[in-house]
């Protein structure tokens, strides 16, 4: 990436320079020449004596913009707060945007400077953060800001107009402006396209949209992605159960939210919190481990399982051959149905109907399963010149498959049912779930036929 003609790693150093010779007055005009975001990619790129510099520089507002613009992780968040002064910090704070600035103070680990920061900042921008930073994480009400514009059904069109002018550089986006009746319940919204193309003597009430779509404060922040997602939203407003707007969510909030589900469920694939690994090998290691030993002792079935049909390996040791092959293609069939499952969860309004998919899943496992199992029956038959053998393994490879299937994709959904995190049905899980069953059924059915493979 290129900034004014050099290279990001040339900038990061260019304005390294000039911080380091206090030339203020240059720093100031080239750093805030850049773009938000890349002004908060320089920012993350500074060492600690080049951040002190840069709190005597910036004033709070401008900071404020570029944490606007930042996606940066909790703990770089604590770090930089725990580096500036807390009048500085409490004015950083109060200049953001006050759901961002929730999350800030969420971030911190010293949670007596959240009590100092709020105390420090103004009163408004305290009181609206205090009112969001009381709702239950996960939330509509804890990604919503209280930053949008709203105007009274009477108004004008043209006096709505002024207003918006007026409101729009403390909204966090202006292309939606909603209509209050006069209990303050939300009862319409316009767009800034209808407020631009309409008469200005027009009233809002005659041309404003009553069709409404809003979330409660309490609806979870999962539910409010896939409402934005299905009515390609820029903003989605929250109200409370009298219908006051309290506020809006924002589609850049949205994209986070999604992007946290992602990794979340990927989280649960990997059987492992991608999203709070630690940096340090030991830590890593710690929160693996437990997953890991579980999974010992489950695999330690399937071995104990294994050593059940030693005779029958040891008379018809051309079965140990295709033991791998169907437990690991098994595991691959239960994990590629848990992946689709907890994309279903993800994107749909919970409940497929249950026995619906449960169908569905059943049709998919047999259909998949037999045409693997007849597959490998061909493959195996001609390769040992074994007819019953390959026989033997493509009825083993299909009905393992099929419960694989069943497996990967029921387990979510039973998981909920219970109460409990889908994500515990991760992949690790799955896949060493199908071995034990895999082998069960391959050596159940091989001994059905053991003195016709002994011939």
């Amino acid at each position: 990436m290129e900034v004014f003609g050099r290279t990001f790693e040339e900038n990061v150093e260019h304005m390294h320079n000039l911080l380091q010779s206090n030339r203020m007055t240059r720093f100031r005009t080239e750093f805030l020449a850049n773009h938000s975001y890349d002004q908060a990619k320089l920012f993350d790129a500074f060492s600690k004596e080049d951040r002190e510099k840069v709190y005597q520089y910036l004033s709070p507002s401008e900071l404020a913009n570029i944490f606007d613009a930042s996606e940066l992780e909790s703990d770089q968040m604590d770090e930089y707060f725990s580096e500036m002064g807390n009048s500085y910090a409490a004015g950083v704070l109060g200049e953001m945007y006050a759901d961002n600035a929730v999350d800030v103070l969420n971030a911190l680990k010293d949670r007596a400077r959240v009590a100092t920061f709020m105390n420090l900042m103004k009163p408004e921008s305290a009181r609206e953060i205090s009112q969001l930073i009381n709702y239950m994480p996960d939330t509509a009400g804890a990604i919503m800001t209280t930053e949008f514009v709203a105007v009274k059904e009477e108004y004008t069109v043209g006096e709505a107009y002024r207003h918006l002018k007026n409101e729009a550089v403390k909204a966090e986006t202006i292309y939606y402006v909603y209509v209050m009746d006069d209990h303050n319940r939300l009862s319409g919204v316009i767009s800034l396209r209808d407020l631009i193309v309409h008469e200005d003597d027009r009233l809002i009430e005659d041309v404003m949209n009553k069709r409404i779509i809003s979330v409660q404060v309490n609806d979870d922040q999962q539910e409010v992605a896939r409402m934005v997602q299905d009515y390609d939203l820029l903003a989605l407003p929250v109200v409370g159960f009298d219908k006051e707007l309290l506020g809006i969510i924002t589609v850049d909030d949205i994209l986070d939210v999604i992007q946290e589900e992602a990794v979340s469920d990927y989280s649960g694939l990997a059987a492992v919190d991608v999203d709070s690994e630690p940096d340090h090998p030991f830590g890593a290691a710690k929160n693996r481990l437990p997953w890991l030993i579980t999974l010992l002792f489950l695999g330690m079935g399937t071995a104990t399982l294994i050593s059940q049909y030693e005779e029958l390996i040891e008379s018809v040791s051309v079965l140990s051959a295709f033991v791998t092959l169907i437990t690991g293609t098994a595991g691959n069939a239960g994990t590629q149905s848990l992946a689709v499952a907890i994309r279903k969860l993800s994107s749909k309004s919970e409940e497929d109907e249950f026995f619906k998919s449960f169908g569905f899943e059943l049709l998919t496992g047999l259909i998949t399963g037999l045409i693997v199992g007849i597959t490998i029956a061909i493959v195996a038959g001609l390769w040992k010149q074994n007819l019953l053998l390959g026989a033997i393994i493509g009825v083993a490879m299909a009905a393992a498959i099929f419960v694989a299937n069943l497996a990967g994709s029921l387990i979510p959904k039973v998981m909920i049912k219970i109460g409990f995190d889908p994500a515990v049905a991760s992949g690790p899980f799955i896949s060493t779930l199908s071995d034990l069953t895999s082998v069960l059924i391959y050596f159940s059915i091989a001994s059905l036929f053991i003195e016709q493979l002994m011939r």
